[in-house]
């Protein structure tokens, strides 16, 4: 999926941040959404306290929420392999989705149902 489907695609949809970032991370993240087909686009945050430093949001549909969740997930188990942080012979864990489908927090692992589109533990906005 290329930016400019990704626009189209996201012109008339509702959007929710699926995470906050710094913008040179947003813009991996948004990367890897489009090669996954996911639509997703980078926006800044407005900050209204003085001396607040710009914060950039993943956008996307409320439905791809967990295939971002995924995603990070994904992209946070090859990072601990590339960085050997592995024992030897060791498999990296998978977190199972909860009993209505719901897939583990990519912030904090935790697997349960969200409260207000967001993780019941650490907060993370998902929806």
């Amino acid at each position: 999926m290329t930016p400019e489907d990704a626009t189209k695609a996201l012109s008339d949809a509702e959007l929710v941040p699926c995470a906050e970032m710094a913008l040179a991370d947003a813009r991996r993240l948004v990367d890897a959404c489009l090669d996954a087909d996911v639509p997703a686009l980078v926006h800044r945050e407005a900050c209204a306290k003085v001396g607040c430093t710009p914060k950039f949001q993943v956008l996307v549909r409320p439905e791809d929420g967990p295939r971002v969740a995924s995603l990070l997930q994904e992209r946070w188990l090859d990072s601990i392999r590339r960085e050997g942080t592995l024992a030897d012979g060791a498999s990296a864990f998978a977190l199972a989705a909860t009993e209505d489908g719901e897939p583990p927090c990519p912030a904090c692992g935790t697997v349960a149902p969200l409260v207000e589109g967001a993780c019941a533990d650490c907060g993370l906005q998902l929806e």
